[in-house]
């Protein structure tokens, strides 16, 4: 069973609808993080009880026995921005062991409760296919948000805050790759974001499906949160200076004459992508 909520704070109401029953109250506190910014453990959710004590962050959502869209006010700040969350870390940030992260990931990715959290998904979760896929190609999945579009920004229109290169960068990943659109908000967003960016309905390549938060699990890494490729932020400023689809169409153009993609880490693209072109 799903377990949809609304989460009070700030004066606005935030809809979460992507946990089970089996999710649990820091499942919950770390969906209402990627909303809203403010870190789990500043968080005060007020009426979240269990025979009338809060409800501690181990407990399965399935015992508050929560009624559909049950509104929980919540209490706590961010101590920045969002925007600085999401931005670049500090340039000393860079002497980090890579096998230390990696290991970490691992770990996560093969924890047992991450694991059952994925299957439920697999189970639930309907999608729902646009266009078939196609044989021999590989599945490129990208994420809406700072990667495709600055979803933050103010802008009269959506063609403002899209990436430099989008509809280019598509039409040739289209090429070698069915294309997967993903983003952490409601598949309603999605939906009106991607006809507004004239992604839908493109002659020049198709979306295979898109993917909501619905489709999410929420894992929690002590030492370091996700790491990314870097956001498209600020679209006024930004719009000029920024290539990086441009060179990531360059990348996946290289991989994709490879048989085997499991030797490659992504998150070393644009060195492999300067070797390639060195040579």
């Amino acid at each position: 069973m799903s377990v949809s909520v609304i989460i009070k704070w700030g004066g606005q109401e935030y809809s979460i609808s992507s946990l089970s029953e089996e999710d649990t109250v820091m499942d919950l506190k770390q969906s209402i993080k990627t909303l809203t910014g403010v870190l789990p453990e500043r968080q005060k959710l007020l009426g979240l009880k269990v025979k009338g004590k809060p409800a501690e962050d181990e407990v399965k959502l399935g015992v508050l026995k929560l009624k559909p869209n049950t509104k929980i006010m919540m209490m706590g700040t961010r101590e920045e921005s969002l925007e600085e969350v999401l931005s670049s870390p500090p340039e000393n940030d860079d002497v980090v062991n890579d096998f230390d992260i990696e290991e970490e990931v691992i770990e996560v990715e093969n924890r047992e409760e991450n694991l059952a959290k994925i299957a439920r998904r697999v189970k639930d979760y309907k999608v729902e296919e646009l266009n078939p896929p196609r044989e021999g190609k590989r599945l490129l999945v990208l994420d809406v948000d700072y990667t495709l579009f600055d979803h933050k920004s103010c802008a009269e229109t959506g063609q403002e805050l899209m990436r430099p290169y989008l509809h280019e960068f598509l039409t040739s990943a289209y090429e070698d790759y069915d294309i997967v659109i993903w983003s952490a908000t409601s598949m309603k967003w999605i939906d009106a974001k991607m006809k507004e960016l004239g992604i839908t309905d493109n002659p020049n390549y198709k979306i295979t499906f898109m993917l909501d938060s619905a489709a999410m699990i929420t894992v929690h890494t002590p030492k370091r949160g996700v790491v990314e490729i870097r956001p498209f932020m600020k679209a006024h400023l930004n719009r000029e200076k920024d290539r990086e689809l441009y060179k990531l169409a360059q990348y996946l153009k290289e991989i994709a004459k490879t048989d085997d993609f499991s030797g490659l880490n992504h998150k070393h693209w644009e060195r492999y992508l300067s070797k390639k072109q060195h040579h």
